[in-house]
């Protein structure tokens, strides 16, 4: 059906070709605002409707009043910019960018901002292929493609340099004066709807993309240096594993895209932990990431700065939790089966694991989580001083969720087989993500069962902590990334767990009863960084044991 809808619209579209339509720069200027006004807002437009209890006459003109407001204001924007060998080009990209930028709004409920650009451009090939499908070929076909096909064929009638730039103050003066009188009798709604949506801002297509953009690039490129700054100079351990007469290992199992609300850990109604439920751990309950997207909470998560304090300039040109334990003579490997470790491993040991060929643990387009696991004790075995290891999961990463884990662990069906979630029944992508779940907490036995092994030479402990949750459909979003302040729990609630070997409970005089009793706290991202330095007897002034989640138990 979409196939002959596009050939439809590919006939249609040929008649206008063949004519060669002539238009002058105001015409094109203000028909390309209206197309973007009126096609590549769906997500803006649902929102803005959402707002009223009830359709009155008032409400109806109201909402015109800011579909007038929209084009206008585009078509300004575009008028000053309407001149020979910039307009087709500026107009090209916007149809093209406001298509895509729309399909994802529509079909997943996200929303553009500077973050989701970072998501975007950190993105690696693999993750890329995993979004393209039908619909997003569809909406850019026929919101994209067909109407740059459309102003690429449009012989534009331009006027002397005096007289276009005089009709361009006449457009942008006309344009801003309607602008105040179709805005003034409705000011106070206008008022309230921004006050109260101040997310509709980055629903508005493609100013959202072009904005973000632009903040994008002032973060990325706003200062050339590169410098990376120690945060101490101070870290030791307290006490030398030959004092302790073993080594300590911890493994950080970070996961990818686990939500705690998918936990039956956690009170889930199905049985997503049937393994880690028999195991003797601390399940956290009330943690919450540092962000909503990768990009965001892994290098703040492994920061000495608070969510509050974070920004993502700051992280580039400091070192992180890794580097004080480098620091400290521990030695640190981080294992990857993602998109790679945003800069937080940049000066430690790092071992790609995604592009290993191991035909019992990789599928035909990726590896499970299990490679990460894959000649581990090789490593293990030549450890001369105290060990972190970093497992960074593919875990639950969406949108092909079918794709995280082994047929075997298809335990809920029917799961979507498919990227396009749309396509698939609420209960059915429910169905792929909760297997996933259930693969990753296979994965966590194993791991605890690989440490057990190494209780005779390690004192063994584990942390899983998920960088961000992920949405399922509810309200009609899916995925995740949207802005933190916005964003659905389901996006910020994250599983946190720690198990600990007998052996590193007696060394470290941790009191298992006392961690039991404080896993219902509130705690976040901002407590990984110390609570690993103490775990790991690490001193250094930058420790914090206010920040700690274990120092109260010792």
């Amino acid at each position: 059906m979409i196939y002959k809808y596009i050939l439809k619209r590919i006939n249609a579209i040929k008649g206008l070709l063949a004519r060669k339509p002539k238009l002058s720069t105001t015409r094109l200027s203000l028909a390309t605002a209206l197309f973007l006004t009126g096609f590549s807002n769906d997500a803006f437009w649902q929102r803005v409707l959402n707002v009223f209890d009830q359709y009155t006459l008032y409400n109806y003109l109201f909402v015109g009043s800011v579909f007038v407001l929209l084009t206008l204001f585009l078509n300004i924007l575009l008028s000053f910019f309407s001149f020979k060998y910039v307009l087709k080009p500026l107009i090209i990209t916007l149809l093209l960018t406001a298509s895509i930028a729309g399909y994802f709004m529509d079909s997943y409920g996200t929303m553009i901002d500077a973050n989701m650009i970072q998501n975007i451009m950190e993105t690696d090939t693999h993750e890329a292929i995993e979004l393209l499908n039908l619909r997003l070929f569809y909406y850019l076909t026929v919101w994209g493609l067909l109407p740059a096909l459309f102003v690429y064929n449009t012989e534009i009638q331009y006027q002397v340099i005096s007289r276009e730039a005089l009709s361009k103050l006449k457009v942008i003066l006309i344009s801003s004066i309607a602008l105040v009188v179709v805005v003034a009798p409705f000011y106070q709604d206008y008022a309230s709807l921004v006050r109260n949506n101040r997310e509709l801002r980055h629903l508005i297509n493609p100013i959202n993309t072009l904005h973000a953009f632009h903040k994008y690039l002032n973060q990325s490129l706003g200062s050339p240096d590169t410098t990376v700054v120690a945060i101490e100079h101070d870290a030791k351990l307290a006490s030398l594993w030959q004092q302790r007469g073993k080594k300590s290992l911890v493994i950080l199992v970070l996961g990818e895209t686990a939500r705690a609300q998918s936990f039956s850990l956690n009170g889930y109604g199905r049985k997503t932990n049937p393994l880690l439920g028999h195991e003797n751990i601390v399940n956290y309950t009330n943690v919450y990431s540092c962000g909503t997207s990768t990009a965001t909470s892994v290098p703040c998560m492994f920061s000495h700065m608070t969510q509050d304090t974070y920004s993502d300039s700051k992280a580039k040109h400091s070192e992180d939790l890794l580097d004080v334990l480098a620091h400290a003579g521990i030695e640190v490997l981080w294992r990857d089966n993602n998109s790679g470790c945003k800069g937080v491993c940049n000066r430690v040991n790092g071992e790609n694991m995604a592009t290993l060929h191991v035909p019992e643990l990789c599928g035909d387009k990726e590896c499970f989580d299990m490679i990460l696991l894959h000649k581990l004790q090789d490593i293990v075995n030549h450890a001369d001083n105290d060990m972190f290891i970093v497992l960074h999961q593919k875990g639950s990463h969406g949108p092909a969720y079918y794709l995280r884990y082994p047929k075997e662990f298809e335990v809920f069906k029917p799961a979507c087989q498919t990227n396009q979630l749309q396509a698939c029944r609420q209960d059915e992508v429910a169905n792929a993500y909760d297997n996933t779940i259930v693969y990753t907490d296979y994965f966590l036995e194993q791991v605890i069962g690989f440490l057990k092994k190494n209780e005779k030479r390690f004192n063994a402990s584990m942390i899983y902590v998920s960088d961000h949750g992920e949405s399922l459909g509810e309200n009609n979003i899916y995925l995740h990334g949207l802005p933190y302040l916005i964003a659905p729990e389901e996006q910020t609630h994250v599983p946190f767990i720690l198990w600990l070997s007998n052996g590193f409970e007696k060394t470290e005089h941790i009191n298992h009863d006392c961690l039991k009793r404080q896993s219902d706290n509130k705690y976040s991202h901002d407590n990984l960084f110390h609570s690993v330095l103490g775990l790991m007897e690490v001193k250094t002034n930058v420790y914090n044991a206010e920040l700690d989640m274990f120092s109260k138990c010792r």
